[in-house]
């Protein structure tokens, strides 16, 4: 019986994990229907947010029945989606600084969006891709091994019972605190990157970062 309950307990755990990375994909939606008309790729503004919304079905009941194959293609297609559509927003904007196709507070409260989406794309990709996805990860006792050194996955065996992590594995929190600390010091802090797929990421997220914060929000303050 006591198998049973810890097997159930692990489970719910599991499942409610799972929520975060879908609320910080509505998230992305929201953002994006915020943004100026021209800076959005086409169609109404809550396109994204519709498309998200109606992915988020199969992907929860995908979940709820097992198919984890086909819940991991889903989420590779959703955050493929909210990325190009981030990327494509971001070079508008871009092409948008020169014209002065947007006043200048329309352009602070845009950077500030993409700079959101930033964080909010790059921590649901490494929390999708780190360790074989969040059900691989849920299927291993603890974490010990994965793209990312999270400092728990240092402590010494009595050091992590003794702290009641003997079964600790990241969740989506963990992941988009790596992606804020990525997107505001340009680079891993507590957390080191060990695989070349993970070091490419955190590059790209480095000069989007960058490039909206150094260039984008920099230009419309000195416009004001």
């Amino acid at each position: 019986m006591t198998g049973v309950n810890e097997r159930l307990g692990s489970a719910a755990k599991a499942v409610t994990s799972r929520w975060p990375s879908l609320f910080a994909l509505l998230a992305l939606g929201g953002l994006y229907a915020a943004l100026p008309s021209s800076l959005l790729l086409g169609g109404p503004r809550w396109l994204l947010l519709a498309i998200v919304s109606v992915l988020a079905v199969p992907l929860v009941v995908t979940h709820y029945k097992g198919a984890h194959e086909s819940n991991q293609v889903i989420g590779f297609i959703l955050n493929g989606v909210v990325t190009t559509t981030m990327i494509i927003s971001l070079a508008l904007l871009i092409r948008a600084l020169p014209l002065h196709l947007e006043k200048p507070r329309e352009l602070l409260q845009s950077a500030a969006a993409l700079w959101v989406s930033n964080i909010l794309v790059f921590a649901s990709w490494y929390w999708r891709l780190d360790a074989g996805g969040p059900h691989k990860r849920a299927k291993r006792p603890d974490h010990s091994k994965g793209a990312f050194l999270f400092p728990q996955m240092t402590l010494p065996p009595e050091r992590k019972h003794a702290a009641g992590l003997s079964e600790w594995m990241p969740n989506f929190v963990d992941y988009l605190f790596l992606a804020f600390n990525t997107s505001t010091a340009f680079s891993p802090t507590d957390v080191p990157v060990l695989s070349r797929w993970a070091k490419v990421l955190m590059m790209l997220q480095s000069m989007i970062s960058l490039l909206v914060i150094a260039l984008l929000a920099a230009r419309a303050v000195n416009i004001l």
